[in-house]
């Protein structure tokens, strides 16, 4: 939860990165009108890993979408992996399913550049992560 307390994140809305790289999201509250929506910081959404992986794949299928249709060559987010620039993984921030297969949105160390990663990726490069990520994000029913 953000904010706002007692109340969830209703959707993420925009994306800003201020000085210094820190990253800051526009938030719609549940329960609460749009004069109410608020930027947060990332660490104040700590419960919404989910919708900010949605939020970053949907960003990602939009701005294709928006090269393709002015006749450019589609760019491939990323070309070059962090895996493959060096980049070491701090933690698995969300996780989305994008068009069938799952996908990682992974922060990396000493940086504020987030990723979104394959989930077949992220098991062979970082599989401590990922036991880590679903360990803590794994909801249990219990069934008489």
């Amino acid at each position: 939860m953000g904010k706002k307390g007692e109340y969830d994140v209703e959707r993420i809305i925009k994306k800003r990165i201020l000085r210094g790289g820190k990253i800051e999201y526009f938030i719609k509250w549940e329960n609460y009108p749009d004069s109410e929506n608020t930027w947060e910081p990332e660490e104040n959404l700590e419960n919404s890993k989910d919708l900010i992986a949605e939020f970053e794949a949907k960003r990602e299928s939009e701005l294709k979408k928006q090269q393709k249709s002015k006749g450019e060559e589609p760019y491939d987010f990323p070309e070059v992996s962090g895996f493959e620039k060096g980049f070491e993984p701090e933690k698995i921030v969300g996780a989305t399913d994008n068009g069938g297969s799952i996908k990682f949105l992974i922060k990396w160390k000493n940086t504020d550049d987030m990723e979104l990663v394959p989930n077949t990726v992220a098991r062979q490069k970082c599989p401590h992560l990922v036991i880590k990520f679903y360990e803590q994000n794994i909801k249990w029913e219990n069934t008489p």
